[in-house]
């Protein structure tokens, strides 16, 4: 063997390197191979499939294009319909639960202290608030008045949070005392000269519809009296408990959007009409839009003197959605479909110019020439961009896996070299061999000089040896009450946990399969409106996995209070702990930091156990969540996140595989089923009460089984923001 510096040619470090080496170049040649075949096979099937398609597209007849069109058009207008319907489902649904409470109020006016109100402040235009207007000869002195708007003023909030959900929609109560309380984000519309001018909410179709109703009502539009923005009404009267008219709840939709829909379907030969419920068009993409007679704008569709527009109406009205149907309108023959939108009664009807369906093959060849030829620029851009970074990435493992070549083989070849010489200086005067901390590499060089010790050991001080075994193993089971009782102390173990904060109730606990385990939980508020929430399992079982598992559970708590995501906080501490993870030690962890105020969970998993969901309303469900990499595995390994919008009463339970893998004495495991169905058996229970329900199950199916695993659970119930807000009534 020769040395060259600190290489030794020949020996154990020079053959580690060069197998490293011919592998890395092999690999290397096989990647590289690889994607230029892949990049020609690819290239190849992206003509040829181009090709294809434009035959295809060629050889399409009429009377397919026909269908196409027919199948387009029908699906289109039901999709559209949903939309609107969904829409007028929402602002619906608000007005009714608004109406509910209004009414409530009214009902129990004794039960609620009047809260402060105020008129529009131009400084709070872009955001939600409430804002009272009066109409001339209405007096905000008037005691009813003032009661009236105290009492109302107990509904901000929640009016406030519909408006918001709208997106700048208008939510607002008027009295037949001449009184309008609203919530927008306009406020300075409603000043003239720096006053507030007047307005008059019982001259407004709404109301004046609704209280002649006497039940809620949609109107077929008007101009919003502050923006001038074209919208649709919602509004229901609210009566006493003596059956007087107390006010009119209502709020506003801005069909904006609907109204750019029918716009861009307006192409093409392609329109849209919305209808209402007695049968005038209530919106068209532009005035002229839709191809109807001058009569038909302004009466009854239903009475058009075009059969098929007249027939398509009526049945929508009626509730028929209608087939795609061929007839004429003014000013040619037109494909027509028609849907009812449920919730108001209302028609959306599409039609399509039957002489543009001849056009669609060739208008579909072009289109379809175009984008080939930006995938194929854009193939060959992505393309060259990923050969460079290829031989980039390439050029780096390469450095980096050989210079780990030269530090593995010196990390093998060092301990040995001072073993052999320790060996020769051994004589009469000195027979034991001792072990230092270059033996102490893990693997096999550590057997062989433990191997060496133990003899030369035994060989001199056998009797004395006994002795101190025996004190070993009372020192070590006093040492294993200590840390039990410390790790114990690490985790959090006073509950409530929180009892200041009533928006969500936590609740854990971790039994270590010996006297201590390497399973940890914990929970920390890392602000005012962030709650982080940990649970993980170390590799591993005894004192070595509980040391691993307090570094961290330190590690993963101070991540988290520097305010970073979950994704962030994994990352970081994976970097911390594959630091001279010389144990090869790992953990699995579930990790998610739950904003209070909206009940969104972002959440990120490095190969722990799914968690389990219950929203209101329904079971506990296993969540499959994507699955990151082990933490303390990789020092580059990257965790993705996800989001998770907890509706107020929905509870998270999070485990380890103590749970599912607890074992009977048939060899047969508890599985997330049995643990599905322990949860469901009281899904109403509190936190603290479901560990012990599930841990009860655990325990009637082990029986007396020796526990194989450290059971660890932490529940989580998030009660909702307004629970939890802390406002002062008196406050607001």
């Amino acid at each position: 063997m020769k040395r060259f510096k600190n290489l030794v040619i020949g020996g154990i470090q020079s053959k580690i390197f060069n197998l490293i080496l011919f592998t890395v170049i092999l690999l290397t040649a096989a990647f590289i191979a690889v994607s230029l075949v892949n990049g020609s096979m690819l290239s190849k099937v992206v003509t040829e499939s181009g090709e294809l398609q434009q035959e295809s597209i060629a050889e399409t007849t009429d009377s397919v294009m026909d269908q196409v069109v027919t199948t387009t058009l029908k699906r289109a207008n039901r999709s559209e319909a949903k939309i609107a319907d969904g829409m007028f489902g929402t602002i619906r649904n608000s007005v009714e639960f608004l109406s509910d409470q209004a009414a409530y109020l009214f009902a129990h006016q004794g039960e609620f202290a009047a809260k402060p109100y105020e008129g529009p402040d131009p400084e709070k235009d872009g955001i939600c608030t409430a804002k009272v207007i009066y109409a001339d000869g209405t007096s905000p002195a008037d005691r009813t008045v003032m009661s009236k708007l105290g009492l109302i003023a107990n509904l901000s909030d929640m009016m406030i949070s519909l408006c918001e959900s709208f997106d700048a929609a208008t939510v607002y109560i008027a009295f037949p005392e001449g009184v309008h309380y609203s919530v927008s984000e306009v406020s300075s519309d409603w000043l003239e000269d720096g006053r507030v001018r007047s307005y008059d909410p019982r001259t407004r179709g709404w109301y004046q519809q609704a209280v002649e109703a006497g039940k809620l009502i949609f109107t077929e539009g008007e101009k919003d009296a502050a923006t001038g923005i074209y919208c649709i009404e919602c509004a229901k009267p609210v009566y006493g408990p003596d059956g007087t008219l107390q006010a009119v709840v209502g709020a506003d939709l801005f069909l904006d959007e609907i109204e750019r829909v029918l716009k861009e379907s307006a192409v093409e030969g392609e329109y849209a009409l919305l209808v209402s419920e007695t049968g005038h068009a209530v919106l068209t993409p532009q005035e002229e839009a839709f191809p109807m007679d001058s009569a038909d704008r302004g009466g009854d569709l239903r009475r058009s003197k075009h059969e098929m527009l007249a027939n398509i109406t009526g049945a929508a009205i009626n509730g028929f959605a209608s087939e795609v149907l061929c007839g004429e309108l003014a000013d040619g023959t037109y494909y027509m479909t028609a849907s009812p939108i449920e919730k108001t009664g209302w028609v959306l009807i599409s039609a399509y110019r039957e002489d543009i369906t001849g056009k669609a093959g060739e208008i579909l060849q072009e289109k379809l020439t175009s984008i080939q030829e930006e995938s194929r620029a854009l193939y060959r851009e992505k393309n060259g961009n990923s050969r460079v970074m290829t031989l980039v990435l390439l050029a780096a493992v390469m450095f980096l896996t050989l210079g780990g070549a030269l530090t593995l083989g010196r990390h093998i070849v060092h301990p040995l070299n001072i073993m052999t010489k320790r060996i020769t200086e051994l004589n009469e005067e000195n027979l034991e061999f001792m072990m230092e901390d270059t033996y102490r590499t893990g693997d096999e060089v550590e057997k062989l000089a433990e191997t060496f010790a133990a003899i030369s050991h035994k060989t001199v001080q056998y009797m004395d040896e006994v002795v101190k075994v025996t004190a070993e193993k009372e020192r070590i089971g006093t040492e294993l009450s200590l840390a039990t009782d410390i790790q114990a102390a690490m985790l959090p173990h006073i509950f409530p946990a929180f009892p200041n904060r009533p928006d969500f109730d936590i609740y854990a606990s971790m039994d270590p399969a010996k006297e201590v385990g390497g399973d940890f939980y914990d929970y920390f508020l890392i602000d005012d409106d962030h709650l982080g929430m940990v649970i993980a399992d170390v590799s591993g079982k005894g004192v070595p996995a509980a040391l691993f598992m307090m570094a961290s559970k330190i590690i993963l708590q101070s991540v988290a209070m520097l305010g970073n995501s979950p994704a962030e906080i994994l990352a970081k501490t994976n970097q911390a702990l594959c630091t001279n993870n010389e144990a090869e030690m790992f953990v699995t962890v579930w990790l998610g930091i739950l904003e209070l105020s909206t009940g969104k969970l972002t959440a990120a998993n490095a190969g722990h156990e799914y968690p389990v969901l219950k929203q209101p309303g329904r079971p506990y469900e296993l969540y499959r969540d994507r699955h990151g990499f082990i933490i303390g595995g990789m020092e580059t390994a990257r965790y993705k996140e996800y989001e998770i919008i907890l509706e107020p009463g929905a509870k998270l339970f999070v485990y380890t595989d103590g749970v599912p893998e607890a074992t009977n004495a048939q060899e047969e495991m508890f599985g997330t089923e049995r643990m599905v169905e322990a949860l469901n058996a009281q899904p109403d229970a509190r936190p603290q009460d479901v560990l012990h329900n599930v841990r009860i199950a655990v325990n009637a199916f082990v029986k007396d089984a020796e526990p194989f695993d450290d059971l660890t659970m932490l529940c989580m119930e998030y009660v909702g923001p307004a629970a939890g807000s802390g406002d002062d009534p008196e406050s607001v």
